[in-house]
């Protein structure tokens, strides 16, 4: 597989955050002293202090051989199926959608073989029974090959899928099903693990200390992403490079720290809500993956300290411009209670000429000799002015263009500001409680053993009364 060399420099991300400020905004707008009253120099210690047990922190470093690994399995992949199906959910799914909608053909699916990078891929990120029967009807699975993705082994929708999907391969092939079963899970722990060494799987392993939604840059989503062509070495460069621009203990020349600390700071204005609007297409599901790192890592009841806090921030998923036409009504003129954060593209993939055309008609004779990359990039900007003007706050996060290198450095970037965001807050931002108490919740109400006790607590809850049913 061909890897691209870049100009890191000239690649670099940049962070506009003039609509943040009392200086463009007005009164309604951050001062500077809001950001330097927060605890900066306490969390920028406590990141140099707890960057060894942040092991995702060092995945851009040091996978040489893994991604070695990686690369031929992929190869194999390549020329022996048409479909590779990835099961798994949250962090396990969301990552790879993101990545693969990025960095390959946005038609990538339906593109004739000879055209496409590797066979088709199919993320099954949920247990509706439909979908599942739905992909069963457009893959041939003597054609296909899949991926199960979950560290503990006790996810319960993705092993639900694997228990489906091994039957399947099991009567299609007989005994042996490991020429069309990858597993990625934990080294020695978990269910998973037992499984994949019984049916003799290739496995690769996630890291100890990387959780779900940290882990795109590891096997969870390297495995998917060579599978279908892309460069992970880049990737994974592009992180290493924003890892260096991260280190920078000087908040305001550190990009991941200051976007941390201008969120945080609104929301001490009482801005509980971010809106993440890529004006990109190849960008739609970054605000997806974004989603489930900023919510699952900030939601949290309780602070470091033991104190009742309820912190965190709800993530909104935009897309520019299409939510223009849906969502903008309320951030121009709704409630001071956002941040916007736009991510742009200096540079698309393609560009496409409008032509000339009714020209007797001026509402449309004016596009006429433009582009549309002029179109959405005007667009973009009229948004900003529109939100900006209105006093709501809003900042850009702009790409010089969208290729395995940048994605890397905006997937890096945004795990730094979230881990920061965290240490400002005075929480834990790498568990998930409020998640584990919906499995545990789950696993009681199917009958998995040891789980009485929250079965009979959940027997107890309230009944629900007929008076607030409507019928």
């Amino acid at each position: 597989m061909e890897q691209k060399t870049f100009d890191r420099e000239a690649m670099r991300i940049r962070i506009d955050y003039n609509n943040m400020m009392q200086e463009t905004l007005g009164a309604r707008g951050l001062t500077k002293d809001e950001l330097l009253a927060l605890p900066l120099e306490t969390a920028v210690q406590a990141m140099k202090t707890k960057r060894g047990s942040m092991k995702w922190r060092e995945l851009p470093h040091n996978q040489d051989e893994i991604v070695k690994e990686i690369e031929a399995v992929a190869k194999d992949v390549r020329e022996r199926f048409d479909n590779f199906v990835v099961l798994g959910i949250g962090g396990s799914a969301l990552g790879p959608i993101a990545v693969q909608q990025a960095l390959s053909h946005l038609h990538y699916n339906d593109l004739p073989k000879e055209k496409r990078n590797g066979p088709r891929l199919y993320v099954e990120d949920n247990v509706d029974p439909e979908r599942m029967n739905a992909l069963l009807d457009v893959i041939d699975v003597n054609k296909t090959c899949f991926n199960v993705i979950t560290k503990s082994g006790s996810t319960s929708e993705t092993m639900s899928q694997l228990l489906i999907v091994t039957d399947i391969l099991h009567k299609a092939l007989g005994e042996d099903i490991s020429t069309h079963l990858i597993a990625t899970t934990d080294h020695e722990k978990g269910n998973l693990i037992k499984i994949a060494k019984r049916e003799n799987l290739t496995t690769f392993y996630v890291p100890d200390g990387v959780g779900g939604r940290f882990s795109e840059l590891c096997p969870v989503g390297l495995v998917a992403a060579a599978v279908c062509g892309i460069d992970i070495r880049a990737l994974l460069a592009g992180a290493a490079y924003m890892d260096e621009l991260t280190q920078n203990e000087n908040v305001f020349e550190n990009p991941a720290y200051l976007m941390a600390a201008l969120q945080v700071a609104a929301m001490k204005r009482g801005a509980n809500i971010h809106v993440l609007m890529p004006y990109a297409d190849s960008l739609k599901y970054i605000a997806d993956w974004y989603a489930q790192l900023w919510a699952e890592s900030l939601g949290k009841r309780v602070g470091n300290d033991g104190t009742e806090i309820y912190a965190g921030q709800t993530p909104v998923k935009s897309l520019g411009v299409t939510d223009q036409h849906s969502q903008v009504q309320l951030y121009t003129e709704g409630p001071f209670d956002k941040v916007v954060t736009f991510l742009s593209v200096d540079k698309y993939r393609k560009t496409m000429p409008i032509p000339e055309g009714y020209l007797d008609i001026p509402d449309v004779s004016f596009l006429c000799g433009h582009t549309q990359n002029e179109l959405i990039a005007a667009e973009e900007a009229a948004t900003e002015y529109a939100i900006m003007k209105s006093g709501h706050l809003n900042y850009a996060i702009r790409m010089p263009e969208v290729n395995a290198f940048t994605v890397g450095e905006l997937l890096y970037l945004f795990e730094v500001q979230t881990a920061f965001a965290g240490e400002l807050l005075s929480l834990n931002a790498f568990d998930q409680p409020g998640v584990e108490e919906g499995k545990k919740a789950t696993y009681a109400l199917l009958g998995k053993p040891g789980f009485a006790e929250k079965k009979a607590e959940l027997d107890a809850a309230p009944a629900k009364l007929d008076a607030y049913i409507v019928k």
